[in-house]
């Protein structure tokens, strides 16, 4: 047992809990106390949905393609990757590399990226219309690094995972995961940092660019 472990098993100790956690009526209790709790403010929207995240999700300096298919992502991929001068090439979650991609002539790999890649390729657990928004979470078949590490991340977003506010992000992690992940990742444009002389860097910590297509 190192050291963490040990911290935490005197706390389990002191609350009467075992390893696996509070006992089920008391995350019973949990729920229904978040359940019944009454959501603060927030402001009201005009407008569809989907063009309002498109639109902050322009103003946080993405760009956004939309498809009406699936079949159609590779070629909105290959389009875009080719408008940019890049390589035809890319790292993708486990759950897309089985998409026509070799039919839009991109080659791609499903590994963790390495410092030569350039592009990576995702889905995400929804995203946020009021703030233009991805929420990333991770997991064995969704791994954060893919939208970290290479310079340009590519985000395929099916346009029923758009919701109003993060309130409601939150809302549908909790409906529809029995447990939350390791990490939730909050994706607002491209990495930036002002650290230096106040000056805005894009890709000083992550990708320089983000590309969203809009599925459906």
């Amino acid at each position: 047992m190192n050291s963490r472990e040990e911290i935490l098993s005197r706390i389990r100790k002191a609350l009467g809990r075992s390893v696996d956690g509070a006992p089920l009526e008391v995350r019973e209790a949990v729920r229904n106390a978040l359940k019944a709790h009454e959501p603060g403010p927030r402001p009201s929207f005009d407008g569809p949905r989907i063009e309002r995240f498109r639109q902050r999700a322009l103003a946080m300096a993405c760009t956004v393609a939309r498809v009406d298919a699936q079949e159609s992502v590779p070629a909105a991929v290959a389009a875009y990757l080719s408008e940019q001068g890049l390589p035809l090439e890319a790292v993708v979650w486990p759950e897309l590399v089985g998409w026509s991609w070799a039919s839009a002539g991109i080659l791609v790999e499903s590994r963790r990226p390495a410092g030569a890649d350039r592009v990576g390729i995702t889905g995400a657990f929804c995203a946020i219309a009021e703030t233009g928004t991805l929420v990333m979470l991770s997991g064995p078949a969704t791994p954060p690094s893919l939208s970290l590490v290479p310079e340009i991340h590519v985000a395929v977003v099916p346009v029923g995972r758009i919701v109003e506010t993060l309130e409601d992000a939150w809302a549908l992690l909790r409906a529809e995961r029995e447990k939350p992940p390791r990490a939730v990742n909050l994706i607002s444009g491209p990495s930036r940092t002002a650290d230096i002389e106040q000056t805005v860097t894009l890709g000083a910590h992550g990708p320089s660019r983000v590309h969203v297509i809009l599925l459906g």
